[in-house]
């Protein structure tokens, strides 16, 4: 995303940073690259026109090794996005939208509501999708070599858009940190899951909404999004609060870090026989799906497997629970 969350420790994926006199200069740098490319079966013309006067960038090395350590709890996060013109926006966008919006719904299982909340908290509805060169970009973070083996993957794939015809080097644009588009998908996302859904020959995440809502639906599917199954709900605990519910329960072992803040899922009528309630009624749904406790902030929640969806997209509760809130509050499919 453009406004990078950062809710735990931000730098946790750090490491040691090669000294100057430890990595080659940056023209020698690019000669590697160029050999990797070709042997990967990127024609040689895209490649050196890509590569040919390409500089690295001092702010994005900066923005990478200044990473915030801090920021926003859940509910300030939630508070600051989630504002009510944020929703009413939303809101137009999704009856702006409608027919293409049910249209792709219909084909890939995704709601519209979760298509345009995703939209929205990516690129505030298309209207911030970054202006950093992509391959200078992702070129610059590889060469600096704090996680040169995920720049270089992710600059490879930058190149095998190129040069596939989707989108021109002076078009690709994004974040600083190489997410591109109006759904902020990194290059190998953008292989993997975007779409064409327009039928012109592009999957254009830049500037094709047809395009932007397919890849969000196919992205979802792909992650295994369950049609017409909620992301989860805010429930009431019993004396001992969330604390006791976990000893018992247990947390994940495995997964990304928010993913091991959530408990085992276990079916919703254990959680009934544990005193757990929603804040509308006095008891779960009778569906006995799986469900996983969540405490963000002042408030709790059962989650079930669409929320680690959610979680697929960006691993930090303050964005799954502002795209699954989002998308409850835009209603509708």
């Amino acid at each position: 995303m453009i406004l990078k969350l950062v809710l735990t420790l931000a730098l946790a994926w750090q490491v040691a940073v090669p000294a100057p006199s430890e990595r080659p200069d940056f023209p020698a740098f690019l000669a590697q690259l160029r050999e990797q490319a070709l042997a990967k079966g990127i024609r040689a013309a895209t490649v050196d026109a890509a590569f040919t006067g390409l500089e690295p960038l001092a702010v994005v090395v900066e923005r990478d090794r200044t990473q915030a350590e801090t920021v926003l709890t859940v509910d300030q996060y939630l508070d600051r996005r989630l504002t009510r013109q944020f929703v009413r926006t939303a809101r137009q966008q999704a009856t702006s939208h409608r027919k293409l919006l049910a249209q792709i719904s219909r084909h890939y299982g995704p709601p519209s509501s979760l298509l345009v909340a995703v939209w929205g908290m990516e690129s505030n509805f298309g209207r911030f999708t970054g202006t950093r060169p992509t391959v200078q970009a992702l070129a610059t973070l590889a060469w600096d070599g704090r996680r040169g083996a995920f720049f270089t993957a992710e600059l490879m794939a930058a190149l095998q858009i190129i040069d596939q015809g989707h989108i021109t080097q002076s078009e690709m644009k994004g974040s600083w940190a190489g997410a591109m588009g109006q759904t902020q998908f990194m290059p190998s996302s953008y292989l993997a899951h975007a779409q064409d859904f327009d039928g012109d020959g592009r999957r254009d995440i830049w500037t094709g909404l047809p395009d932007v809502f397919a890849s969000i639906a196919n992205y979802m599917k792909a992650y295994g999004w369950t049609e017409r199954q909620a992301w989860g709900r805010e429930v009431r605990l019993p004396a001992g609060g969330a604390a006791a519910l976990i000893e018992k329960i247990g947390l994940r072992q495995s997964g990304c870090r928010a993913s091991r803040e959530l408990t085992v899922a276990v079916p919703l009528k254990q959680w009934q026989q544990l005193g757990v309630r929603t804040v509308t009624a006095t008891a779960l749904p009778k569906v006995d799906r799986a469900a996983s406790l969540l405490r963000a902030g002042k408030k709790n929640y059962l989650v079930y497997s669409n929320y680690d969806v959610l979680l697929g997209y960006n691993c930090a509760h303050a964005y799954a629970l502002a795209v699954g809130l989002l998308s409850d509050r835009i209603g509708g499919n």
